[in-house]
């Protein structure tokens, strides 16, 4: 199975896409910052801080996002919980930015972002959650099945 590849591809997907995110937001707080553009009278500087923070929280995010791909396709083993949590959250969050980039940026950015989502749902199929081990009564020595001794 290409279970392996699948999440390496989506784990440098993710990588890159968090550093493009974050490099963007860089950019439109220069231009908010340089241009004093204003919305409804908000401070400039506040508009500009407030683009860095949230694009380096949100490239933040895509990064450890490719990091757990990253790692489940080294280990060849299904993701933890937290990290499926964190994963299946990703893929949603890719599903709507890809259902608001059709209106904002296009048809190209809406086709990338259900790349990137299949990916990631690619990868979380994949790996399916593996089932807690129960000791069976055989092995833990109390089969039934097994003559007493007399």
């Amino acid at each position: 199975m290409a279970r392996r590849p699948v999440a390496a591809v989506a784990a440098v997907t993710l990588m890159v896409e968090a550093v493009g995110i974050a490099l963007l937001n860089w950019i439109l707080g220069l231009v908010v910052d340089r241009q004093q553009m204003s919305l409804g009278g908000m401070d400039t500087d506040a508009m500009s801080i407030g683009t860095w923070v949230a694009g380096g929280l949100f490239g933040l995010y895509l990064l450890v996002c490719g990091v757990v791909l990253l790692r489940t396709a080294v280990r060849d083993r299904a993701p933890g919980r937290l990290a499926r949590i964190l994963l299946i959250t990703c893929a949603v969050v890719h599903g709507l930015v890809g259902a608001f980039s059709v209106g904002l940026v296009g048809w190209a950015a809406f086709a990338f972002m259900m790349v990137v989502l299949g990916l990631i749902v690619l990868s979380l199929l994949g790996y399916e959650a593996e089932p807690p081990t129960k000791p069976s009564a055989e092995a833990a020595g109390g089969g039934h099945d097994a003559p007493s001794p007399a």
